[in-house]
């Protein structure tokens, strides 16, 4: 039996910082670790979803696909999420999912959250990595190739983790959170949102984590560090990303800096 509200996390993210992504660990085996979550895959190819028992695939394309149960996962988070509270609240921006997470409980700020957000967003832009181009390419390499989607008027769901400042590559320092539509047709990495009204907002405190770290000859091999910088360039910067606007069925493609 899965305890509720305590994360499970395979490798750490300075591993995909230094390429090391050709395997990891099976979708059906991570599935089991709980009810939500977020990652990627082999080869660092779009993001990962975990929503209830499937694990979904967010592509480059703006697509979603239903991995297979033997796909591996080289980074994955997750958590059998039971709210502690949950809220309704208006969000203006992203900024104000910080705001939820300090007023919930402002004395944890060295303990990590899981949260997941319910309702209807009037804009929300999101990001997906292409995926590597050459063997063990870095994940900071791929910030510039990376698909960016502009949705509106789209309702979902958001799964996020907060870390502490300290932890900074062995998970992402602060917000992470991962974007899928009600329809599970769309989705991606969080970079900016505003909700269409009132959202559902519910939260967990957890502080009993477990880290499953690889074995393999790339990982022990692997020349690790931790990149502040880069990783907060991967996970919220954008240069030359192809954006994607979406609304009602319209699209709109193009190409330039962010």
């Amino acid at each position: 039996m899965v305890e509720p509200n305590h994360i499970y996390q395979y490798s750490i993210i300075n591993a995909l910082m230094a390429g090391v992504a050709d395997s990891g660990i099976p979708v059906s085996q991570f599935s089991s670790k709980g009810n939500q979550g977020i990652g990627t895959f082999t080869k660092i190819q779009g993001e990962l979803v975990l929503l209830d028992d499937k694990v979904y695939q967010l592509q480059a394309s703006g697509s979603i696909r239903t991995a297979g149960p033997e796909e591996q996962l080289p980074y994955a988070v997750a958590t059998q999420y039971e709210p502690q509270k949950t809220i309704r609240t208006q969000l203006k921006d992203k900024d104000d999912i910080d705001k939820v997470l300090e007023d919930f409980n402002d004395h944890a700020g060295n303990l990590f959250m899981s949260y997941r957000v319910v309702g209807r967003f009037k804009r929300l832009k999101a990001r997906t990595v292409r995926g590597q181009e050459y063997e063990d390419q870095p994940l900071s390499e791929l910030g510039s190739k990376q698909a960016v989607q502009e949705y509106e008027d789209i309702e979902g769901t958001i799964v996020g983790f907060r870390a502490p400042a300290a932890w900074q590559g062995f998970m992402v320092a602060g917000e992470h959170m991962h974007f899928i539509d009600k329809e599970r047709n769309v989705g991606g990495h969080v970079l900016e949102l505003v909700s269409d009204g009132e959202v559902e907002f519910g939260v967990a405190v957890v502080n009993n984590i477990h880290i499953e770290l690889p074995t393999s000859e790339k990982f022990n091999a692997a020349k690790m560090t931790t990149e502040d910088a880069g990783i907060k360039g991967i996970e919220g910067g954008i240069l030359n990303a192809t954006v994607l606007v979406q609304k009602a069925g319209f699209r709109r493609q193009g190409t330039g800096p962010h």
